[in-house]
């Protein structure tokens, strides 16, 4: 007689027991971080050459940090930094002033206002500003006398040019002529950007020509032409420097009249540098939160501004704290709440 055994046919697993590990399943693979040897390496070299860097400016006797401190706020080089900002602030208003009017002449239909802007913008944008400059200073050379009167005809009035045009009016109309010729391209450039059925919404509006400029055109084709423009206000504010050759006080001069006295070279020009980075710092914060303005149109919800996120961030310290030092309750169980 055949004998029966227990053994159960095989099957499924029984129910509650764990699956055996699948060698595919992402859960059991083991996940190692990608290894950034080269950027880890370029990392270290650069904290070395800084370090280094820092090292040799609080070390090293030549940069003469005494003779920094004693010369960076004297009264002869806050004067020079005035001179140089007042040559910015004239320079970039009047500039960009003629730089607007050439842009629209440029996109005018009239070929005579294309050509004259054109040729006005090859002319200045081909010589160099150190050349105009020494060209307006010298001017009364090529003309003793300005007046004003009937072309081709009598002159009513006429004046010294030497006593009309002093060597700051030679440095501001040489600054504003150069710097006309590069705003012109960047205003141009701004319009160029706005769609053009904007116009074409506002003329079936019967608005007029000139406030749909004003009031349309200009306040979208600030988005483009900001960014740009900061560019060349930083770059005219570094440029005045040019106009040591004209003996005038500005900054880069004075600090070539003082070392050439004392012969103390290298802190002098560090007083120098650290006035314009500082003045092409705050113009950045300016430029900042002027392209923020007019991006109010396009982003209704700008990002927060590097001083609330300094804020948030100190709050978020604070809160942090606070919770670290607050005592800690203990949790009764259910059974003892009475």
């Amino acid at each position: 007689m055949a004998s029966t055994t227990d053994t159960a046919p095989p099957g499924p697993a029984a129910a509650g027991a764990p699956a055996p590990p699948v060698p595919d399943d992402p859960a059991t693979l083991k996940v190692v971080p990608a290894r950034h040897y080269a950027r880890w390496v370029a990392a270290v070299a650069v904290v070395v050459l800084v370090a280094q860097f820092t090292h040799g400016l609080a070390t090293n006797p030549v940069w003469e940090w005494h003779v920094f401190r004693d010369y960076v706020l004297s009264e002869t080089i806050v004067r020079a930094v005035w001179v140089t900002l007042q040559l910015t602030a004239y320079a970039t208003v009047l500039g960009f002033l003629l730089g607007t009017v050439l842009a629209f002449m440029r996109l005018s239909r009239s070929p005579v206002l294309q050509t004259v802007a054109w040729t006005y913008i090859w002319i200045f944008r081909s010589i160099p500003m150190i050349v105009q400059l020494v060209f307006w200073f010298n001017l009364s050379a090529l003309y003793d006398r300005l007046g004003l009167g009937i072309p081709f005809g009598p002159v009513f009035w006429s004046v010294d040019s030497n006593s009309i045009i002093g060597t700051i009016g030679a440095a501001v109309i040489g600054l504003t002529l150069h710097q006309a010729a590069y705003a012109a391209e960047i205003v141009r450039g701004g319009v160029l950007a706005v769609d053009e059925g904007q116009l074409q919404a506002a003329a079936a509006l019967g608005i007029p020509r000139l406030r749909q400029i004003r009031r349309i055109v200009l306040p979208q084709a600030m988005r483009a032409i900001l960014p740009t423009a900061g560019n060349e206000i930083i770059g005219l504010l570094k440029g005045t420097s040019v106009v040591y050759v004209m003996s005038i006080g500005e900054l880069f001069y004075q600090v070539q009249v003082i070392y050439g006295r004392n012969g103390r070279v290298i802190p002098l020009l560090l007083v120098a540098t650290a006035w314009y980075v500082v003045l092409t710092s705050l113009l950045s914060v300016a430029q900042y939160y002027v392209e923020r303005r007019y991006a109010r149109g396009a982003d209704r919800t700008p990002p927060p501004t590097p001083l609330r996120r300094a804020r948030r961030f100190v709050r978020t310290l604070r809160t942090a704290a606070a919770q670290r030092h607050r005592p800690v309750v203990p949790i009764k169980p259910l059974g003892d709440i009475r």
